[in-house]
Order: C-alpha cells, then structure tokens, then sequence
C-alpha cells in the first residue's frame, strides 16, 4: 500500500507451483535386532504385531520405525482353524487387503496380486508379512524406484550373523515408470528380488515378483514365499536350499511350519531377525502459491509511513524540482476486503524513484 491505496493482482500475477523433497532413509538390521537386545523391539499384549524402534523404546528419544505383522488368506493352503491364532492372521489379512486392494463387483475383499492385475487371474499373495512403516519417515510418499530391503536366507537360522551370508535384494526397480494406480490407497509397485549374493541362490537368472509397495500409505508386503524352494512354488533353488528358512523362534522348521505352528510374534521374529538392510527416500510434497508483486515507475514513489514527512515537508527531498524516493521495506497480502492476510520482509530497504520498476517474488508455501 502506497498513499493509502492497493494495487491489485491479476490472474498472470499468481502462479502455484508443487516441488517435491526428497530425503534418503537408511536402515541396517543391526537397529532392527541386535544392537538393543530387542530393548527397541515393543511387543503387545495383543500379539498382533511388533513396533520398531531405533533406540529402546521406553528413552524418551527413542522413534517409531515401523510396525511387523504376518497375515494368511483363508484361500491359502495354509489356512485352517488349527492354526496358532488362524482367526487374527486371517483378521489383518483380510484388513490389510480391504484397505489396500478393495472390493470385488460382488463386495469381496481381493487378495493381494502378484503382478498388480487385480482383476485379472494370476498369482496372488496369500501368505505375507506386512510392514507399516512410520509416517515419521515416508512423510507423504516413498519416492518410486528408491525402495531397497536385503533379507537373509540362509536356511539355518544363527546369531553369529552367518544368516546374512546368502541374501536376497528386494527393490521396486520399475517403480518410477512402472507403478499401479488401481488401488484404494493410491499408487503402489511390485517388489521384484533383482539381486542375490550367489548366483545360484535363485531357480534362475530373472527377476521374480516378492511382494508389493504402497507408495503413499508408506506399506510393505512381502510374501512368504520367498523363504521356500522352489518346489514349494517359492523362489529358491532347491539344489541350493534343501530346508526353508527360518528363525530364532523355530530354528529348524520350514517358513510354513512357522505361519501355521506359531504365534504372530514368533513368525515376525523369524522375518524380523533375517533383515539385513533397508533403505528408501522418502517425499515431502511442498505446495506454493508465488505472488510477482509489479511495482512500475510511476508507483509506490512516496510513502504512507508517518516519519516519510517532517513539518508537511518531504523528508528525503530537498528542493520541490527534485524526484521523491521511497524505501520499500514489506509487501502486504490483502483480500478482497482489503484484510491483511500475509506480511513479507525484504532482507534490506529497495530504495524506489519514478525511474525504477521492480518486480518483487512473493512465495507462500503449505
């Protein structure tokens, strides 16, 4: 405002803009189990799922990680009702899948698809560990194709860390130019396994669907299978991996055994304990509205400001034939009602004469 009037935008004046921020977010299983002695390792009395957190969880320093919890289709083979906790697996199968993969024409649930047609026939996940990662981490997205996770397959399960010798890598590879939008939480990319530590670790030198990742709801789905042989229709090479993997809750029983056999806990502490690295970049969407505020020569040349004036006189002038100059220190955003909405401070005074014109950028980001 100059001399009590305001200049008004027009609609070349106002142009929003959206950036998106990215921030690299690694994990090594060292946080996930072993540095803390599973202090940083929140178990409920529910039994449904485990917290993570990267330092002991009572410090009141410790963050939230993610959360781990298995589920099991009741069109899995593995599905009966003499199963340890069979209801609460099928429970958060069938409450994961709801949210995540919707409704058939008939109000079903869908089961999770391995390649994302989900619609269409094909191979589903019917047997998975399901990991929520913290909104404190992803923000509002994983960025697409930053997806990393390293898990352990050895067959036999050991603390002295010889369960990271063979592992499998997990990346979403195809996830910039390859995700699915067909899903009630937004856009979500398969997971393929891209890379082993032996190269005869896999039934084969291709990449293999492993699970799937939700990119907005920040949540990964592993299936079980890639604990299996392959004659169990998982992905290792049986002339490589005669025993299925496991863990420290069931160091000899094969991964079916410790869906049907174990409670929740103990099948997470089996996927828990075999995570070797996990690393991603998260989004931060920035939305800006940027005001260009056009001051031209023949404006904002005098000021409102009471000391601009000095007994009625001009204090920066002189000599009446000499041009007046202003200083312009804030720009002021009104509405329509002329209310004050927003105040922007120059870094220093922009001195202003009837030879001048700026254009001065306002940005209001949210």
């Amino acid at each position: 405002m100059a001399n009590g009037s305001y200049k008004n935008l027009g609609g070349n004046d106002i142009v929003s803009t959206r950036t998106l921020l990215h921030e690299a977010i690694p994990l090594t299983g060292t946080i996930v189990s072993g540095t803390y002695s599973d202090e940083n390792i929140k178990f409920h009395t529910h039994g449904m799922f485990e917290s993570v957190y990267d330092y002991p969880y009572l410090s009141s320093s410790a963050n939230h990680i993610f959360d781990l919890t298995v589920g099991v289709g009741a069109s899995s083979a593995l599905y009966s009702t003499s199963n340890e906790q069979y209801k609460k697996k099928k429970n958060i199968y069938g409450q994961m899948a709801q949210v995540l993969v919707g409704y058939d024409v008939t109000g079903s649930v869908l089961d999770f698809d391995e390649d994302g047609n989900i619609l269409a026939g094909g191979s589903k996940l019917k047997e998975i560990f399901i990991m929520p990662l913290s909104r404190l981490l992803v923000k509002d997205e994983i960025k697409k194709g930053s997806f990393n996770l390293e898990l352990g397959v050895t067959p036999t399960y050991a603390e002295d860390g010889t369960v990271f010798d063979d592992r499998l890598l997990l990346t979403d590879f195809s996830g910039s130019d390859g995700y699915f939008v067909n899903s009630p939480a937004g856009e979500y990319g398969i997971l393929y396994v891209t890379a082993s530590t032996h190269n005869d670790i896999l039934k084969g030198n291709q990449r293999y669907p492993a699970g799937l990742i939700y990119y907005q709801a920040g949540i990964v789905v592993v299936t079980a299978s890639i604990f299996t042989v392959d004659s169990d229709g998982g992905l290792l090479n049986d002339d490589y991996h005669n025993v299925s993997c496991s863990g420290p809750s069931s160091t000899s029983e094969t991964i079916d055994a410790v869906l049907t056999g174990s409670l929740i806990t103990g099948s997470v502490d089996n996927f828990r304990t075999r995570l070797y690295n996990l690393s991603f970049n998260n989004t931060t969407e920035l939305n800006s509205s940027i005001y260009f505020c056009r001051v031209n020569h023949d404006e904002f040349n005098y000021s409102s400001n009471p000391t601009y004036l000095n007994n009625s006189k001009i204090r920066v002038k002189t000599k009446a034939s000499e041009d007046p100059i202003s200083y312009i220190t804030t720009i002021g955003l009104y509405s329509a009602a002329n209310e004050l909405m927003a105040v922007a401070k120059l870094s220093e005074p922009l001195k202003k004469t009837p030879s001048q014109e700026f254009t001065l950028r306002v940005r209001l980001d949210y």
